[in-house]
Order: structure tokens, then C-alpha cells, then sequence
């Protein structure tokens, strides 16, 4: 097939995943207080988490969490409280270096969980399974592809965040600044949590 037919899937993934949610909100947070290469574990969970769900997707086993709505509930409960526990902290976070409120970056597993029970990203994916299955052959095909452009998509848009991330740090030189950047960032994370209760 000519490459100009996954151009469709290419461009849904690139807009599905560089749009703001929790995980470019903590993509930013981690960019602006922790630096690029220590936000690279949360960046790289993120994406082999929502890489695995396109896989899962296109293998239906996404349908388990479709027909079995008490573990839904459970897992946007459980992700709701973390990432509830995570805008506290980061709202009340100060300036890099000056607060251990937040003493490290969400961890390589944090970000997998966090990315595993996103209603944003099962929906995307089985949506792009759906959507895309006549560009493979078979469900193993359909699994590889959407796994590897949802994988390289998100760890890219990403990276956009963190980057966006540092240059606000570079711009903040006072307290009172990065207390309405953490508060603000904190407030983005909380409206994301609403969008998995729709």
C-alpha cells in the first residue's frame, strides 16, 4: 500500500495525541521542573502505554473494558484519585530545585498507569482501530501499525509539551510566577479528570 493512504491515520493520531489532556499537562510540568532528560521516562511510559492500547484495540480485547463497566469504574476512579494526588502536588510546588514537595518526575510506571486508564486514549484507539482496519491484512498487521504510529505520535507530541515545558521555565525568574504556572498547570490536570467521567 503507498504510504500516501496512511497519511489519514497518521494525521487523526497526530492531532488525537498533541491535544491537551493529562498527560501534556504533566508533560509540561515535568519539562518545566524537572528538564528534558529526566522527563524522558514518563514521556516514554506514556507512549508504550497508549502504543499497547492501539494494540489492544486492534485485537479487541479493549471490548473486555467495553462489556464490563464496574472495572471501568474502577480503573477511572483509581486514575481520577492519582491524578487528583498529582495536580495537589504540583500546586503546591514552587520554583525547580526550591520545593521537595515534588522531588522527582512521575516514574516510567506512574506514566504507564496513568496512560492505561485514560478513557481519552482507549477511545482514540479503538476509534482508529475501527476507522483504519482496511489498511492492514489482519488484526496482527492492524495491531502493529496502529501500535507503532499511536507509539511514535505520542512520545513526539510529547516531547512538544516537556519542550514547552522548559522554555516557561526559562521565562519564570520569580516565586510569584511559577506559583500561577503550577496552580494553572494543576487546574488544566483537574479539567482533564472531568473528561473521563463524560
Amino acid at each position: 500500500m503507498a504510504f500516501e493512504h496512511f497519511l489519514p491515520l497518521i494525521a487523526f493520531a497526530a492531532v488525537s495525541t498533541v491535544t491537551p489532556g493529562a498527560t501534556t499537562t504533566l508533560a509540561t510540568a515535568s519539562g518545566a521542573h524537572f528538564g528534558f532528560r529526566r522527563s524522558l521516562p514518563f514521556m516514554i511510559g506514556v507512549a508504550i502505554g497508549l502504543a499497547a492500547m492501539a494494540v489492544a484495540a486492534a485485537a479487541g480485547l479493549a471490548g473486555l473494558l467495553l462489556a464490563m463497566p464496574s472495572l471501568e469504574f474502577a480503573m477511572k476512579l483509581a486514575g481520577s484519585a492519582y491524578l487528583l494526588w498529582l495536580a495537589i502536588k504540583i500546586a503546591r510546588s514552587g520554583p525547580p530545585h526550591l520545593d521537595r514537595s515534588i522531588a522527582r518526575p512521575t516514574s516510567f510506571l506512574g506514566a504507564l498507569w496513568i496512560q492505561l486508564q485514560n478513557p481519552k486514549g482507549w477511545a482514540m484507539t479503538l476509534g482508529a482501530a475501527a476507522s483504519f482496519a482496511g489498511l492492514a491484512r489482519s488484526a496482527a498487521e492492524l495491531a502493529a501499525l496502529l501500535g507503532t504510529v499511536f507509539g511514535i505520535l505520542a512520545l513526539l507530541s510529547l516531547m512538544l509539551w516537556c519542550v514547552a515545558g522548559l522554555l516557561l521555565a526559562r521565562l519564570l525568574r520569580h516565586a510569584w510566577q511559577w506559583r500561577i504556572l503550577n496552580v494553572a498547570l494543576a487546574l488544566a490536570l483537574v479539567a482533564s479528570i472531568a473528561t473521563m467521567w463524560r
